[in-house]
């Protein structure tokens, strides 16, 4: 049976892409490449960590990142539309084979040539056998323990720009097919603005078995502060596929960071990406220290490190969002 290791197992690579569309990213192209290419060095940790495997889409990009990156990451060329492999990019299983889904763009909302694409090139350029599935599904609406529990959001999976004729049954049915999982845990709603409909992955995440981290809200006025409670008492009250009661731990979130337009953007400390030594989380306003330090002691074997991610999240993610784990 299919089954998807959980992120803090060990790695054999992991994939990302290089920001390389001038007209996606106007004037925050350079910013992020700098933030990408900090995320890439935090990981690869001088060798001790991942190898780091990225994508880059043209010429341009590819001399560009290779300069940047240095012997940090490997760059190969390839074309993708955006950076969000975690959502277009495929899932690993346990057993060196890659799985894919259908991807619409986020309910139709940013349809780019070769995101499409992504799945099967990754997989060819891993030399790991893929299987596409005929649903859609992005990887950062689930997330897994390794151990039969996955958790996702009814606003993201039961959403009719998706998979029109899911039902909460239907859908739990199409994903213990899929990834080899026996129980589906399901909060409500995502953050206020986030275009994904409720990716988990700015929500809650497994931290070791049995243990989940969400966020606290910044004050009474975040933005986010009665979904950030809801989640939390949800979780609380939730058992894993072992049975055991979910331990809850909460950080700080970062509570109003604002796009330039003055919109609440769905900044998030729980987009953080699990390396094989590092633990790299976004940071974007005063609570960034107070998150790093509330992580670090879940990582005891690990490094916790906090980078800007201010803009990385101009085209809508993180660190997170832009990763994806092939296990060791």
């Amino acid at each position: 049976m299919t089954t998807i290791p959980a992120e803090w197992r060990p790695h054999k690579a992991i994939w990302t892409g290089w920001p390389s569309a001038a007209d996606l990213w106007g004037g925050d192209l350079e910013p992020a490449r700098a933030e990408v290419a900090a995320m890439v060095r935090a990981l690869w940790d001088e060798g001790r960590g991942d190898k780091v495997r990225i994508l880059a889409h043209g010429r341009e990009a590819e001399a560009t990142a290779k300069l940047a990156l240095g012997q940090a990451a490997e760059v190969i060329p390839g074309a993708f539309g955006d950076i969000w492999f975690r959502d277009t990019g495929p899932l690993f299983t346990g057993d060196a084979r890659a799985i894919g889904f259908k991807f619409n763009g986020w309910g139709g909302k940013y349809q780019l040539p070769h995101d499409d694409e992504v799945g099967a090139r990754i997989a060819l350029l891993a030399k790991a056998p893929y299987k596409q599935h005929d649903f859609i599904l992005e990887g950062g609406a689930i997330e897994m323990d390794g151990e039969g529990a996955l958790l996702t959001t009814r606003q993201c999976l039961l959403n009719p720009n998706r998979n029109a004729h899911w039902t909460e049954d239907g859908a739990e049915v199409a994903l213990k097919r899929a990834l080899g999982i026996e129980k589906v845990l399901w909060l409500d709603e995502g953050l206020l603005n986030d275009h994904t409909d409720g990716h988990i992955d700015n929500l809650a995440r497994f931290v070791a078995p049995g243990r989940v981290v969400c966020q606290a809200p910044f004050s009474r006025d975040d933005p986010n502060h009665d979904v950030l409670e809801e989640i939390a008492l949800s979780l609380g009250a939730m058992r894993d596929a072992q049975g055991r009661k979910l331990d809850v731990i909460r950080i700080p979130s970062p509570g109003a960071v604002e796009d330039e337009d003055g919109d609440v953007a769905p900044a998030s400390h729980m987009n953080f990406i699990i390396g094989n030594t590092t633990v790299v989380v976004p940071i974007y306003s005063g609570s960034g220290d107070d998150a790093v330090n509330a992580l670090a002691p879940l990582f005891p074997d690990r490094k916790v490190v906090g980078l800007s991610s201010h803009a990385i999240l101009t085209g809508g993610g993180s660190f997170h969002c832009i990763t994806q784990q092939e296990p060791a």
